[in-house]
């Protein structure tokens, strides 16, 4: 069976421009004060100006519209007066080519009194043989002539009425235009023929003119919008300048470097700010460099003393093994004190360790001696080697090992020393219960997990867990003879290879310790482990398949 493969297109380019430069634009939003003020600036100043432009240009567009209607009407009725003056001088006659050249005189009359070419003359009542014909001039269309307008100037015969219309031009184009309509009374034999006047004016001029202003309109509100941007950009420049030095020293300063200083220019709030900044910095560098001598001197002090205390130490633990293996020559009373001295001689011991240990860390001198080395063995090793403690509490102590078996480059007996502590406190504070240590491993780090069924502690408490002499029951009497360090030198462990040593508790569900440490030497970045079990306390073990042990020593026990 074969299959074929199909390659998808490449996307076009220019969506993908269009994808960066729109990422690009996000960016920039989110981290420029500068560009984020400018654009918000530019962007309101063109509303503004948009908002204004329209309204100007209406405004004007009304005034331009207002002031020609005015004029056109004046000149309409002028035009009316001085026509209906004609034809009230006029002799009346029957003859119908008489009354005829009269109304062609009229009509030559209103293109003299008057700058329009569009003139329309309609009797009003039936056709008459010996009325005048109406007269329409060659550019006028019977179709402007509305019959709501025509309806208003038959009734109203001394009233003058106008409408908007358009009106046709050279080339077919329409352009803008208004109608005024008016009552002339011819003298006729019979009495007085009305007639309906019709005379159009177009609005050319003032269109243009409109068209002029609103173009100069938004040449001028384009250049107000760009020299606005300018002068933001320059003004911002000035103001957001010092701000990203500022910002920048800080990020120096709290990176460690406590030489860095901000330059004071002038006597303004910003220099002020300048000035505050660099005290602020001398005060800390100041308070820094007395800490750091502090704690120099203070590890130092450790040190100094653990060392010393070595000797003394170890002629106290000569003496004090001596009597202890002679206590059984002593009554009872001198005995047991003989017993305490010796006990309390070896934590003492213990405890100088730890604290040449820790001291080591606060100074940075710890090396680290790696060799290739299976976790899931050294687990093992430990899990024997505390057998008889574990069941000295009742606790069942039982492995799980999918993996980890490949060696992986590591301090041993730094990892070993971890383990060992992880697992001293899961049966310290177990309650007797089984207590579970899982291994297991991916392409990029191995694990190893302690989990008990103990009492657990508090969320409070976890924050604090690896914090040195802290304890999250201080009532608790230790039985393993611990320190209170061993968790923090755990974590420095976990953290010299490069891993993390993270913890997950529960009150009335226990507690579970996962370590993690890298295959190579960059940092972990997950667990092959999950840090919170799921499981339920009283099927936990059953889940994870923990029934069947292979081992007859007590105290561990490995499943099948």
């Amino acid at each position: 069976m074969t299959g074929a493969v199909r390659t998808l297109p490449p996307r076009p380019r220019g969506l993908r421009d269009w994808r960066l430069a729109r990422d690009r634009l996000r960016t920039l939003w989110r981290r420029s004060l500068r560009f984020r003020t400018i654009v918000i600036t530019v962007t309101l100043t063109a509303a503004t100006i948009l908002a204004t432009c329209l309204a100007m240009a209406l405004v004007i567009q009304n005034e331009l519209f207002t002031a020609r209607k005015d004029q056109v009407l004046l000149e309409a009725q002028r035009a009316t007066a001085a026509a209906q003056a004609t034809l009230d001088a006029a002799v009346d006659s029957t003859d119908p080519a008489a009354a005829q050249t009269l109304m062609n005189g009229i009509a030559t009359r209103l293109s003299q009194q008057s700058s329009s070419d569009l003139i329309a003359l309609y009797r009003i009542g039936p056709p008459s043989p010996l009325a005048p014909q109406p007269f329409i001039s060659p550019a006028f269309e019977s179709s402007l002539v509305t019959e709501a307008l025509r309806t208003q100037v038959q009734s109203s015969p001394d009233l003058q009425w106008w409408q908007s219309v358009a009106l046709p031009s050279d080339g077919g184009r329409e352009v803008p235009g208004i109608l005024v309509g008016h009552q002339l009374r011819f003298p006729a034999s019979d009495g007085v023929d009305s007639y309906e006047l019709y005379m159009g004016y177009d609005l050319v001029s003032a269109s243009q003119t409109l068209s002029f202003v609103q173009v100069l309109l938004w040449v001028v509100g384009l250049v107000l919008v760009v020299l606005i941007g300018a002068i933001a950009w320059f003004v911002l420049r000035s103001v957001t300048t010092p701000i990203a030095d500022a910002a920048e020293t800080s990020a120096k300063l709290a990176a460690g470097d406590l030489g860095v200083r901000l330059p004071v220019r002038g006597e303004d709030e910003l220099a002020t700010l300048n000035r505050s900044f660099n005290a602020m910095a001398d005060s800390i560098e100041s308070q820094i460099k007395e800490l750091a001598d502090l704690s120099l001197v203070q590890q130092r002090f450790v040190s100094d003393v653990s060392h010393e205390l070595r000797t003394p130490l170890t002629t106290i633990k000569l003496a004090a093994d001596m009597i202890n293996d002679q206590r059984e020559e002593f009554d009872p009373v001198t005995g047991r004190a003989a017993e305490l001295l010796h006990a309390q001689v070896q934590r003492f011991e213990v405890l100088l360790t730890d604290l040449l240990e820790i001291s080591r860390y606060d100074a940075g001198s710890v090396q680290l001696e790696l060799e290739p080395t299976s976790l899931a063995h050294l687990a093992e090793d430990v899990i024997l080697s505390m057998e008889q403690l574990a069941e000295g509490h009742g606790s069942d102590v039982r492995l799980v090992a999918p993996g980890g078996y490949t060696p992986v480059d590591m301090d041993a007996r730094r990892v070993r020393r971890i383990v060992r502590n992880l697992l001293g406190n899961a049966i310290e504070h177990g309650e007797g219960r089984p207590i579970v240590v899982s291994v297991d491993s991916d392409r990029d780090a191995i694990a190893l997990g302690v989990r008990d069924f103990g009492l657990g502690m508090r969320a409070e408490d976890v924050e604090r867990v690896f914090d040195r002499f802290w304890r999250a029951d201080p009532s608790r009497v230790r039985t393993i003879g611990g320190t209170g360090l061993g968790l923090s030198i755990a974590l420095g462990d976990a953290r010299l290879h490069g891993g993390t040593l993270a913890v997950w508790s529960e009150a009335g569900r226990g507690s579970n310790f996962v370590l993690t440490l890298p295959r190579t030497g960059r940092p972990v970045t997950g667990s092959p482990l999950p840090l919170e079990p799921d499981d339920e306390q009283g099927g936990a073990l059953e889940a994870l398949g923990l029934t069947q042990p292979i081992s007859t020593r007590p105290g561990v026990r490995r499943p099948s």
